[in-house]
Formats: structure tokens, sequence, C-alpha cells
């Protein structure tokens, strides 16, 4: 598996091309990615949103078009690809499929996991294929996401902070923001987190 990253904007949020199989998915790409993703893809299958904020999303409607690939984003964050409190002007997109909850999805031989980890936001979810975990806003080294935002809850990150801690495998992790990690890791800071919501 290869993955290519690219910071982009003023968040500096992380854009991935995932390649498995002879296969690229393009995770989160967010503002100003399009020109980067259409230098660095062979052989596009799909789009992937960990959730809906628009630092995440905001490539996603001019992805769809250029490449002729289908978008999926968890369920509970489709409203924001259409109406975002924070950014008007945000390109409106709207999904090819809609992400129900832990939800598998084969392409062609490549499975992608999406394992929903709501809090930050309503459809918050990591994103798994192969060895990596893409946590988007859910977890980062040392840190979690914020759930002081419109439609987030301190309860729901609790949860998943708790189904989080019962995961029995290890990953690296490839956050939205930031460094790489991996779960065990992170899995040490869960209580801490937890106990401070």
């Amino acid at each position: 598996m290869e993955i290519k990253v690219q910071p982009m904007g003023v968040y500096q949020t992380n854009c991935y091309i995932v390649t498995e199989g002879g296969k690229d998915f393009i995770i989160d790409p967010g503002v100003d990615a399009t020109e980067w993703v259409l230098k660095n893809v062979k052989n596009p299958v799909a789009i992937l949103n960990t959730h809906g904020h628009f630092d995440h999303v905001w490539s996603n409607a001019e992805l769809q078009k250029k490449l002729k690939i289908p978008l999926y984003t968890p369920k509970g964050d489709v409203m924001m690809l259409r109406d975002s409190n924070w950014m008007p002007d945000l390109p409106p997109s709207i999904p090819d499929y809609e992400v129900e909850g832990d939800a598998e999805i084969d392409f062609d031989g490549v499975k992608v996991k999406f394992r929903h980890f709501p809090g930050h936001s309503p459809g918050c979810s990591a994103i798994e294929i192969g060895d990596a975990m893409f946590s988007g806003d859910f977890i980062f080294e040392r840190s979690i996401g914020r759930t002081d935002f419109p439609y987030s809850s301190p309860q729901e990150m609790k949860k998943s902070l708790e189904k989080f801690k019962k995961l029995n495998f290890d990953k690296i992790i490839y956050p939205g923001h930031g460094g790489k990690t991996t779960i065990k890791q992170e899995q040490k800071n869960a209580d801490y987190w937890i106990n401070n919501l």
C-alpha cells in the first residue's frame, strides 16, 4: 500500500491518496486539493470522507466531476456538505453513497471499513484500508477532536473513546491534522480524555 499526504488550506487538513491493489482512494479532499489530487492519481476509484466539516470536504464536488468517481460520506454528516455554519461559500456536494454506522465496502477485492466514532460530528468515522486507519478528526497524536462545535457531543465522544479502547488490534493512524500515530499508543491516552470531557 502506498500513502501520499498533503496538508491543505489554512487549517492544514491532511488529504490522503491511498493506493491499494492498483486502486486510488482519495480521503478528505479539503480546500484547494483538486490540483494536487489530479497530479497524483493514476486509477482513482472513490472519494471517501471521514466526516463533513468544510476543511475535509471542500473539493468533493470538483473531484467528483473531474474524475467521474463516487463520493462516500457518513450519513450523519451529509447535511453539512450543503450547509456549513462556518463557511457559507462551501461548494456543495452530494454523496453517491451515504455510509451508515460501521460498514465495510468491497472495491473489487480492496476492503474499505468505515468505523463510526461520533462526537466531533454525528457521522465522524475512521476509515480502515489494509494496515492503516485514517481517523479524520476523531483522534490525533496525543489528542482528540473538539466537541464544542455545532452538532458535536462530548457524551458521544466518550462513548466513541470507550469503543476505541476495545479495539483488539493495532494499526498506524493517519489523522486529519498533524502526524501519524498508532491505535495502541492512543488507547493509552483514551481514559484521560474520557475523564476530562
